[in-house]
């Protein structure tokens, strides 16, 4: 279903632009002369600095100037510029350079010691499987068969810091920014890359790493008419879509049953083809629509694919994933759900290799003008490597 970037090769195609070019592309909307300057600085130390990518040691990768340091600390943490304009420009690079890609999210923890960073709170990470006192930043990607790039980030915020107006004050959080779940923060990127235009229908694929409440996530979708692939628990309650009752806003429902209840007697069973990668797998699917949501919403309205996913061999536990495009093969949908794994192996990569986790301020418009400059870092390196490829071809 989805072509490699690889495959995408040109002969005698030129090089990847230089730093200096990329950063006019992304930056060049800047006001002033010395954040443009600065911005090309900082993407330069994401990129060239070895180890901790501290504002110290970056400083002293890209510039000789003895307050470089200061600079580049006044930049991302004090100076007043929009990161929104930046964020446009990477989601529309992304979207040239990665073919029939799809949305996914993923979610970058960082762990802190204190609590007067932005967002800073104790909470129990379940891909972790602990508690941990940590920042969490929710992040948008696109995402094709071989790449994951990413185009826009929420910071998860919740109550203590929006309802405690000195905090505010103190991190700088912006009168319009509430304390949201991350179902609503993902709804938020969502429509913000909706904005843009530049994907058509391309689908959101979500899986349980992220831990937003699915009900909610779902439902929010299909008031969008955005198409999706969201794993399920096992326990996630749903309705049959029985045939003979075609009107979904019917008195008469079947009730809800678990996921793993529910495909007790699939509808179709079988075996899933080779697909980008993926081995046989033993897929068992069944026509579902959403438990909860009120009858006359779209939610409720719409007929979605509940698909269980075995491995043949047994030894993994079964996966459930539910999907707004229920006439796709199970073996397209499940090629689908590999892709959050191109996003985990990116959220990787921009923590060992791009400074994600290094920003050392304690602001919200820090926070964010730092993970712009990380993604902006990130992007220029997977489309350097990317041209370097089919140049070298």
């Amino acid at each position: 279903m989805a072509t490699r970037l690889a495959a995408t090769r040109r002969p005698h195609t030129a090089p990847a632009p230089s730093t200096t070019d990329f950063a006019v592309d992304v930056f060049g909307y800047l006001p002033r002369t010395d954040q443009r300057q600065w911005a090309h600085a900082y993407l330069r130390g994401l990129l060239d600095t070895p180890g901790k990518k501290t504002v110290r040691q970056m400083a002293k990768a890209v510039t000789s100037s003895p307050g470089g340091a200061q600079a580049l600390q006044q930049f991302i943490s004090a100076s007043p510029w929009d990161w929104t304009t930046a964020r446009e420009m990477l989601a529309r690079k992304a979207a040239d350079a990665l073919p029939q890609h799809v949305w996914t999210v993923g979610t970058a923890v960082e762990e802190k010691r204190g609590n007067h960073s932005v967002g800073v709170h104790r909470r129990f990470v379940p891909r972790l499987g602990r508690t941990l006192n940590c920042r969490i930043g929710v992040g948008l990607f696109l995402t094709s068969a071989a790449q994951s790039i990413p185009v826009d980030w929420t910071l998860l915020l919740d109550e203590a810091w929006t309802l405690d107006e000195e905090r505010r004050r103190r991190a700088r959080i912006p009168d319009d920014v509430a304390a949201r779940p991350v179902w609503a923060d993902i709804l938020h990127l969502v429509d913000r890359a909706a904005a843009l235009r530049l994907s058509g229908a391309a689908p959101l694929v979500v899986d349980l790493g992220v831990s937003a409440d699915v009900a909610r996530l779902t439902e929010g979708l299909a008031q969008r008419e955005r198409d999706f692939v969201v794993e399920v628990r096992p326990d996630q309650p749903l309705v049959m879509a029985r045939p003979d009752l075609a009107d979904a806003t019917s008195a008469v429902r079947p009730a809800p049953l678990t996921a793993r209840r529910l495909l007790d007697r699939p509808t179709r069973t079988g075996r899933t083809q080779p697909h980008e990668g993926i081995r046989h797998l033993n897929a068992t699917s069944s026509l579902v629509r959403l438990a909860g949501a009120h009858p006359t919403s779209p939610a409720a309205q719409r007929t979605y694919r509940l698909i269980r996913e075995q491995g043949t061999d047994g030894q993994q536990p079964s996966r459930f994933w539910i999907t707004s495009m229920p006439k796709l093969r199970a073996g397209d949908v499940l090629a689908l759900t590999r892709r959050p794994l191109r996003t985990a192996a990116a959220l990787r990569e921009l923590e060992s290799d791009f400074g994600m986790l290094d920003f050392e301020g304690r602001s919200f418009p820090g926070w964010h003008h730092h993970m712009t400059l990380t993604s902006a870092a990130y992007t220029y390196g997977r489309l350097r490597a990317a041209a370097q490829e089919r140049y070298s071809a």
